[in-house]
């Protein structure tokens, strides 16, 4: 951290009344991010360092497919491109619908600084690793998915920042990670224009019908490494929740697949399909087909888009322990393409050369 940084969050500190707190640093995440723990006299908080990057735009709620084309990677996928007013915004609307976000505490947007609840070390991803009970976690963060999905959200969440939707656009940004970045780590796919255009077209029609039904505030992130254990409270309110500044409207089995086909970690057959039927007892009146239509379409199309993502990470940035993960996702997206109604897609990755993977 530069010694101008470090004035800087001094001083922000100073202007919320914790300059005294003890600061601890702690492990950053795989964003630019960095995060201390404050502390004085048992009271703990978090301090969220996230400098403002100017040149990463996020998607204006009124940009067209054009501009959004121009302004970049962030416009296209509606990310928050890292804005601290983001996080504020979608804590407080969670903690609105009685879900367990962390108060915020303190925030200066232009100066990349929020201070937060501290919803302590009881990530689920490590309590799993402890010998802790992983059905009973999962169904817990299923009722906290369910609580959040029973009303739409608004369009504009507090503090002024717009809820968008996870459009068409967002998701073939994402879907297209694989044809760019898949061929440069593995030179024996290449793709010819033809595949690339069956591509297109195979994942048109699936974004048409996610956008169509783009309905429920999504986390975007949901998973055991950004879900918090919180005992000492009760129901559903026991999930804790971090790291959602990137959430959008959008179709309600994204956050249930991104939590049952993690990239990170098995999830085992038998409690994805608990967790789906606890989900379905919780919200009566879906069309539980259509529903796992969507469930299967969607978990596929990110499982191409993390294989994309893992393959840039790889080669662009030189970071090669994310191929240990790329076992994992091809066995999560062979398994959603035995579903009938995924066999266009299933045909594209066997013409192209894929066939070994899907076995």
């Amino acid at each position: 951290m530069s010694p101008e940084r470090e004035t800087q969050k001094i001083a922000f500190l100073k202007a919320h009344g914790l300059e005294g707190m003890a600061r601890q640093p702690l492990p950053g995440d795989a964003s630019t991010r960095r995060y201390e723990r404050l502390s004085e006299d048992g009271r703990s908080l978090m301090l969220m360092d996230q400098t403002p990057l100017p040149e990463l735009i996020p998607c204006p709620p009124e940009a067209d497919y054009a501009k959004r084309k121009r302004l970049g990677y962030f416009a296209m996928t509606r990310l928050s491109a890292g804005r601290i007013e983001a996080f504020a915004a979608c804590a407080d609307y969670l903690r609105s619908q009685s879900l367990s976000a962390p108060e915020i505490v303190a925030w200066d947007a232009q100066a990349g600084f929020l201070v937060s609840e501290d919803l302590g070390d009881g990530l689920f991803a490590r309590l799993i690793e402890q010998g802790e009970d992983e059905k009973r976690l999962c169904l817990s963060a299923i009722e906290a998915l369910a609580v959040l999905h029973q009303s739409p959200p608004p369009e504009i969440l507090p503090g002024g920042w717009p809820l968008l939707a996870y459009d068409d656009l967002a998701l073939k940004s994402g879907v297209d990670l694989f044809v760019e970045w898949y061929p440069k780590y593995d030179p024996s796919h290449s793709l010819s224009d033809q595949a690339r255009a069956d591509w297109e077209a195979i994942w048109a029609p699936i974004r048409a019908r996610a956008e169509a039904g783009a309905s429920v505030f999504i986390h975007r992130d949901f998973h055991a490494e950004n879900l918090l254990w919180l005992p000492e409270r009760e129901g559903y309110q026991r999930v804790g929740l971090i790291d959602f500044q990137d959430a959008l409207k959008g179709h309600p089995s994204w956050d249930l697949h991104s939590l049952l086909q993690d990239a990170r970690r098995d999830v085992s057959p038998d409690i994805e399909a608990t967790a789906l039927e606890h989900y379905f007892s919780l919200r009566s009146g879906i069309d539980r087909d259509g529903f796992m239509d969507m469930y299967q379409a969607l978990a596929t199309l990110n499982e191409a888009r993390i294989l994309g993502v893992f393959a840039r990470l790889i080669i662009y940035f030189n970071k090669p322990r994310y191929e240990a993960f790329m076992p994992r996702v091809w066995g999560h997206l062979s398994r959603n393409l035995r579903a009938p109604h995924l066999k266009p897609v299933r045909d594209w990755f066997e013409a192209n050369g894929f066939g070994d993977k899907l076995s």
